[in-house]
């Protein structure tokens, strides 16, 4: 009895003890290829950011060292003297993507309180998967849909009162001269917020299903209405969350490409006004990369504008961490 006992009592229930040691040194090295892959994963991402930067950088470096800092501040881009500048591209691409998030902003947060606050139960589903599906069209699609129907109805219904209207007046009114086009910057603006609506609204809405019931409880038990929780308490509490969708919104307006050639009329002029044509950093790319010979300054100097569109994407990455630490911080 004491025999069996003892042998039922050994190591592992009667495994042997090389058996374990072995199992032991499988594990041990199964542990160590799987932290190598997780190494490899995040050195693979910063080696391929790496190549990126610097093939855009190599490739542009000609037109740099050809027109120098002048590059990024000079208007003209003509292909046939070859004197070329990126002001034009950078304006259109900052003013366009801010018009985007002016125009999206308020409309993400009414949709997000909406579908957290007021919607039945029965309603939020079906809006939900609506919003989501606005991120599944294809950019193609919006820029067809903005060409064919957006453009003429702000050429017929929308720009010709607003010229009227505000055109005359001193200093706003530059924003509201010249012809009824119906493209433009605000109208590439409207296209991008349609795009990037589902992504900021979507990271509202999680972000105000977060919110702790007991503290909007405690607002409404002390008389405060649904707009003074949702500004007092919702708002605040996910207030760097928001500030990292609204970061994000702007981002991805940022490198939009062929929805806004479609609709902003790719002139290389530089306007004030918001429904001039003009012209973004990706969209002067997609238009002219075609025609750009191998080894010509005109392709150096479209790789140069790939490379300003990487720094200025990378400059709102940084600022939207500096604000999202000021949040946490305050």
């Amino acid at each position: 009895m004491d025999a069996t006992m003892s042998g039922a009592g050994g190591p592992a229930m009667g495994v042997a003890p090389g058996h374990i040691g072995s199992a032991k040194a499988v594990g041990r090295l199964a542990d160590r290829v799987f932290v190598a892959l997780l190494w490899g994963c995040g050195i693979f991402v910063l080696i391929l950011l790496g190549l990126i930067i610097a093939m855009l950088f190599e490739g542009g470096l000609p037109a740099f060292r050809t027109f120098g800092l002048d590059f990024l501040w000079t208007t003209t881009w003509n292909p046939v003297t070859e004197n070329f500048g990126a002001l034009v591209m950078i304006y259109g691409t900052l003013f366009s993507a801010v018009i985007a998030v002016i125009i999206a902003l308020p409309l993400s947060f009414g949709i997000a309180f909406f579908l957290s606050e007021i919607a039945p139960q029965s309603l939020r589903r079906p809006v939900g998967v609506a919003i989501q599906l606005l991120a599944a069209v294809p950019s193609i699609i919006y820029g067809m849909w903005g060409f064919f129907i957006i453009s003429p109805l702000m050429a017929a219904y929308v720009q010709p009162p607003l010229i009227d209207l505000l055109g005359p007046l001193p200093v706003l009114g530059a924003l509201f001269q010249g012809p009824a086009l119906g493209g433009g910057m605000l109208t590439a603006g409207l296209i991008m917020a349609v795009m990037i609506l589902p992504f900021i609204t979507a990271m509202f809405v999680e972000t105000l299903a977060s919110v702790p019931p007991m503290l909007k409880e405690s607002a409404y038990g002390v008389g405060a209405t649904t707009y003074e929780v949702y500004k007092n308490v919702s708002i605040p509490y996910g207030r760097t969350a928001m500030v990292g969708a609204i970061m994000l919104g702007l981002g991805r307006a940022l490198g939009e490409t062929m929805a806004v050639t479609f609709v902003i009329g790719n002139a290389t002029r530089l306007s004030a006004s918001l429904f001039a044509p003009g012209a973004t950093i990706a969209s002067t790319i997609a238009n002219e990369f075609p025609e750009a010979a191998q080894g010509s300054l005109k392709l150096d100097s479209l790789l140069a504008l790939g490379f300003i569109l990487f720094v200025i994407s990378f400059i709102v990455l940084a600022l939207s961490r500096f604000l999202i630490r000021s949040n946490l911080k305050s």
